[in-house]
């Protein structure tokens, strides 16, 4: 294979609100942690053993905004984005480093009441349906299920 791949699917949960930051051309990001959590028995000590990994997740502008609106602490989202590092110079000289998810379309996994339920992600997603020559009728509603 030739080509290369930077693509990155997590369902997690929350650890902090939405943390938003706007740009003076109206732009904004927002940031948030989720972790994941794998379980399994250790079979030396028959002990039940749990493992949690954070992620730093990043999503820009409408997206920032939607999530920021909507999510809160121990909510579970699925994310679909990319690995980026970033490098930068704190206060002190040092030259540092951080791991980031750029988050390119999302799912909100955790039921909300009536009034609050955009269940849907970010990025507009062509539906196979709306291309054919009958219109799909109005009270179907998408299929939320995840794809694995």
């Amino acid at each position: 294979m030739s080509g290369t791949l930077n693509k990155v699917m997590l369902i997690g949960n929350l650890g902090d609100e939405v943390k938003m930051h706007y740009f003076d051309d109206k732009n904004c990001v927002g940031r948030f942690p989720i972790a994941t959590s794998e379980t399994y028995t250790n079979k030396q000590t028959n002990e039940r053993v749990s493992k949690t990994e954070w992620h730093n997740i990043v999503v820009r502008n409408k997206a920032a905004e939607i999530c920021e609106k909507y999510l809160t602490k121990g909510d579970k989202i699925y994310i679909e984005g990319r690995i980026k590092t970033r490098k930068w110079t704190d206060d002190k000289g040092m030259e540092r480093y951080s791991t980031e998810i750029q988050c390119d379309d999302f799912t909100f996994l955790t039921p909300k009441n009536e009034s609050q339920q955009p269940k849907q992600s970010n990025t507009p997603t062509t539906n196979p349906q709306s291309q054919s020559s009958t219109p799909a009728p109005n009270n179907v509603e998408p299929d939320d299920d995840l794809p694995f």
